[in-house]
């Protein structure tokens, strides 16, 4: 009875000799910093974290070139959720800038420097179309034209509304109607028909809601102008 403290102190000491052995002969060399490399492997292994996608401005899938503007238009869903217009990552028109409305919101940029210059929106149900008329006529070549409709867009548009906006390289707006879904970006001056504009027709068989169709959503690269000659 007296030997069974010192036999138990032996074996503990020849297991931990055995079990040092055999993990230097399975893991080679230092078996110490093979078994916690092992052991941290195998952790780091279980801890590895992916690269999250790069998020580029306006939440653009790949970065515009040098001397290019990134935006992103998306108009209004049904008569609840308003429209945002975003250029260079700052949001130009949405809610919750408290300056969205429902017809027709327009951002003016200037085509040069990518500066904002005003937005505006207005109610092409109950409103005049002689004031959109007012802010459209009087633009300045190179001006960028940024829209995006909510809820309905064409009761009030007349044919000089519709043909100022042709003037800016819409093809959708001769044939806009009662409730369509839009986002367009043109320009003041432009040669040809802009390559940035979406219209989706208000159809009862096919809206996505009840008397409204999808929001649209419509991003891109668009090139600064080189300054006009004076």
């Amino acid at each position: 009875m007296r030997l069974a403290g010192p036999l138990r102190g032996v074996a503990v000491v020849l297991l931990v000799g055995l079990t040092w052995f055999l993990a230097s002969t399975i893991f080679g060399g230092d078996s110490g910093s093979s078994v916690r490399h092992f052991f941290t492997g195998k952790l780091n292994q279980m801890d590895t974290t992916y690269p999250r996608p790069r998020r580029y401005k306006c939440g653009l899938s790949a970065p515009c070139p040098p001397k290019h503007l990134a935006f992103r238009v998306v108009s209004g869903a049904a008569n609840v959720i308003g429209p945002k217009i975003c250029l260079e990552d700052k949001m130009l028109v949405s809610s919750l800038k408290d300056n969205a409305g429902r017809g027709i919101n327009v951002a003016l940029v200037n085509g040069v420097t990518g500066e904002l210059l005003e937005t505006k929106s207005f109610d092409m149900w109950a409103g005049d179309v002689s004031d959109l008329l007012k802010f459209i006529r009087p633009l300045h070549e190179g001006t960028l034209v940024f829209v995006a409709s909510f809820d309905d867009a064409a009761t009030k548009m007349n044919d000089e509304a519709r043909r100022l906006f042709e003037e800016l390289g819409s093809t959708a707006a001769k044939e806009l109607a009662f409730r369509d879904s839009w986002v367009f970006v043109g320009a003041k001056g432009i040669e040809n028909k802009s390559p940035f504009e979406q219209r989706m027709k208000n159809s009862k068989g096919n809206n996505k809601y009840e008397g409204w169709p999808e929001s649209l959503e419509m991003d891109g690269c668009i090139p600064l102008r080189a300054p006009l000659d004076s």
